[in-house]
């Protein structure tokens, strides 16, 4: 290994090669990796611009910090267990134009969770309500919070599942340890009512302890038909609107795009499909 240039005040020194040897070793005795892997290119970069040492200290703090955040960040996202990894940069505010962006990019600042607001996506199939729950999540996780992402169908089969072996009370606190939990497409398959029961349980569970972010592509009238019984869904509309935005959107599917503009069909928004709904 050949002498490498460290910064000086007034020019550059010399590292020698049991100096960066144990430079390295301290670096990876303090796990300090992205450091370690770009030593001798910082120390070239810093002698080469005549850093000040206070200057060559945050730049290689400075990176180690970022590649440890990105580290996080992807750990984070891998435990969330989204369907798909969409940010919110890739949504198509034009296409949904009823839905408010400055709402949208408000909470993406995720001041939200802070105040432990829940977050309500309503509408049809198809307008990207799963999208907006997921870019959202993957916001709250850039700003340090763990998220869990499941879908209504897989959380009632998960909460059924564990209070026939009398494990709920387990399961109850791994849905309510996030700090932000998403649950996904209420409304697409009925809910008997023992499963309404449990989610009732969770949701009171959650309830101004932990936000939560719902999508729907039923209105909050049929939720009693969604979950068997009107009183048990008032109780959990009762818990999840105190503290709530709601999203309402009324577009057309992002999957009959394509067929839209060869009008193959009709938009919703064509006053002979009463209802809007594709």
């Amino acid at each position: 290994m050949s002498a490498t240039a460290i910064p000086a005040a007034g020019g550059a020194a010399t590292a020698t090669p049991s100096q960066l040897e144990r430079l390295g070793e301290h670096l990876r005795k303090l796990r300090l990796r992205k450091s370690g892997e770009r030593l001798e290119a910082l120390l070239q970069q810093a002698a080469a611009s005549e850093l000040p040492y206070a200057d060559f200290l945050e730049q290689v703090l400075g990176e180690e910090v970022a590649a440890k955040r990105s580290q996080n960040i992807s750990m984070r996202t891998a435990m969330a267990r989204f369907p798909f990894v969409k940010p919110l940069e890739t949504f198509d505010f034009s296409y949904q134009p009823s839905i408010d962006k400055k709402q949208v990019l408000a909470l993406a600042n995720c001041h939200y969770i802070e105040h432990g607001d829940n977050v309500l996506v309503l509408g049809p199939p198809g307008v990207g309500k799963t999208h907006l729950g997921v870019s959202l999540g993957l916001k709250a996780i850039e700003a340090g919070y763990r998220v869990l992402f499941t879908t209504a169908a897989h959380l009632i089969a998960s909460l059924t599942k564990a209070h026939a072996e009398g494990k709920l009370d387990d399961k109850l606190k791994l849905y309510t340890a996030p700090r932000l939990l998403i649950i996904d497409e209420i409304g697409y398959l009925p809910i008997e009512r023992q499963g309404a029961n449990l989610f009732f349980q969770l949701i009171s569970r959650r309830y101004e302890r932990g936000p939560m972010i719902l999508t729907s592509n039923q209105s909050f009238s049929a939720w009693g038909e969604v979950f068997g019984d009107r009183v048990i869904a008032t109780a959990i509309l009762d818990r999840l609107l105190h503290h709530a935005v709601t999203l309402n959107i009324r577009g057309n599917s992002y999957r009959l795009k394509e067929k839209l503009k060869a009008g193959l069909i009709r938009s919703s928004d064509d006053n002979s499909q009463p209802g809007g709904e594709i």
